[in-house]
């Protein structure tokens, strides 16, 4: 392999190398803990403050609290099993090979469609932050998923935002 390919990530040895780089770093422990951080946080907010500010909704906004919150939970698990996948592959607990089953059993969602805005607004503040920094965290996880598994083609068309994004990772030492 050459040292293009180390780093092209659009190679399938440069996404493995990638990869391997990646979950031993740094910059996933942070993810990491991101992750394992917000599911907790959200748990707690869910089981607590999260009822008795759902149980204060009318009607229709505490169906979208319902929907929404079961959103955030189905979307925080995926993002659990993914960063739980990868520190058992930086750990040695489980081969490359083995953690592309899983992942091909558990992947990153593609986001959903989230309900009007005015309705989203009348939902407490602390369940639309934590909304969103979910979201965020999946657009980082998919991006990474995609690098690190050569999906990506340098013929795709270009998105501005997700170009921003690489390069913001880029800076913070999540890529390459």
């Amino acid at each position: 392999m050459n040292d293009a390919q180390l780093l092209d990530p659009q190679t399938k040895e440069g996404a493995l190398s990638f990869a391997r780089r990646f979950v031993r770093s740094d910059a996933f422990m942070l993810l990491f803990r991101e992750g394992m951080g917000l599911v907790e946080q959200t748990a707690a907010y869910l089981d607590g403050d999260g009822r008795k500010e759902a149980a204060a909704l009318p009607r229709e906004v505490a169906l979208t609290y319902a929907t929404e919150s079961m959103r955030l939970t189905t979307r925080l698990m995926q993002i659990a099993s993914w960063l739980l996948v990868q520190r058992a592959v930086a750990e040695g607990e489980l081969t490359a090979e083995q953690a592309r089953t899983e992942h091909n059993k558990v992947k990153i969602g593609d986001p959903m469609i989230a309900p009007a805005e005015h309705i989203v607004a009348q939902l407490p503040e602390r369940l639309r932050d934590l909304m969103a920094h979910s979201q965020r965290l999946q657009a980082r996880l998919r991006h990474l998923e995609s690098q690190m598994s050569g999906a990506e083609t340098r013929n795709e068309a270009r998105n501005p935002v997700q170009d921003q994004l690489a390069s913001l990772q880029a800076r913070l030492g999540l890529t390459h």
